[in-house]
């Protein structure tokens, strides 16, 4: 029986999971033996797949979810979800930003109780470092979702996240983002329907690149009303 599955999502990151994937693998096994290491990978072009295939088959606890056609972060992170074997389920992304000693942390969150587990960059506590207009940007973003989504989260964005699997399977038909707001959208869904949200401050340090870009930015603002509109006007 698996207790815990991890997912990375993956698109065009193969340097990235040379590291990300033995990383995972040392760092699961001191937390349990009953793991599974997904490996979402969406649409890449550069290898991702390949490498992954060969970790596949020296290690049957790592696995690649593969998409021929580009889903989006949220549909990838969605569909690795429902296919997981975990009662509990941990994502976070694939430059380590967030610093792996945490995992246990994250894991143990949910099986204390949490429905949900989330590391943060922006409560007492934690060890970030990012450029100053970055860090402007979050703040201001996340700002806003407290003020028009009734928030109680302080940093929705962070790519480190662990849930009970039985309770946040409830929600996901209800998150619509495809992309970057799948995080803030679950959060918000996840509190509106009740469930228990831990928020614990992380180490966290910007990867050397990074695949959002100012369009982003901007949707991420346009999707912060639309999911206003379909909570308070169109009830969904």
């Amino acid at each position: 029986m698996t207790e815990v599955t991890a997912i990375i999502p993956v698109f065009n990151d193969r340097c990235s999971l040379e590291t990300a994937i033995p990383r995972s693998v040392d760092t699961l096994s001191r937390i349990t033996e009953q793991f599974e290491l997904i490996v979402a990978e969406d649409g890449s072009t550069d290898g991702s797949a390949g490498l992954v295939k060969e970790y596949e088959q020296k290690d049957p606890r790592i696995r690649l979810l593969h998409s021929d056609e580009r889903l989006g972060r949220g549909k990838a992170l969605n569909r690795a979800i429902g296919e997981s074997a975990g009662s509990i389920v941990c994502y976070y992304d694939v430059d380590l930003a967030t610093d792996m000693h945490h995992l246990p942390e994250l894991i143990y969150a949910i099986r204390e109780g949490a429905d949900i587990a989330t590391g943060s960059r922006l409560v007492p506590g934690s060890d970030i470092v990012r450029t100053g207009g970055r860090e402007i940007a979050s703040r201001s973003y996340n700002f806003l979702v407290r003020l028009f989504l009734g928030s109680r989260i302080y940093d929705h964005q962070c790519g480190f996240k662990a849930f009970n699997k039985e309770k946040v399977i409830r929600i996901l038909p209800a998150v619509r983002s495809n992309h970057w707001f799948w995080d803030t959208e679950l959060l918000v869904r996840a509190q509106r329907n009740g469930l228990i949200v831990r928020e614990f401050p992380v180490r966290w340090r910007a990867g050397k690149g990074t695949t959002v870009k100012i369009n982003d930015v901007f949707e991420m603002g346009s999707s912060i009303l639309r999911l206003w509109w379909q909570i308070h006007v169109s009830k969904d």
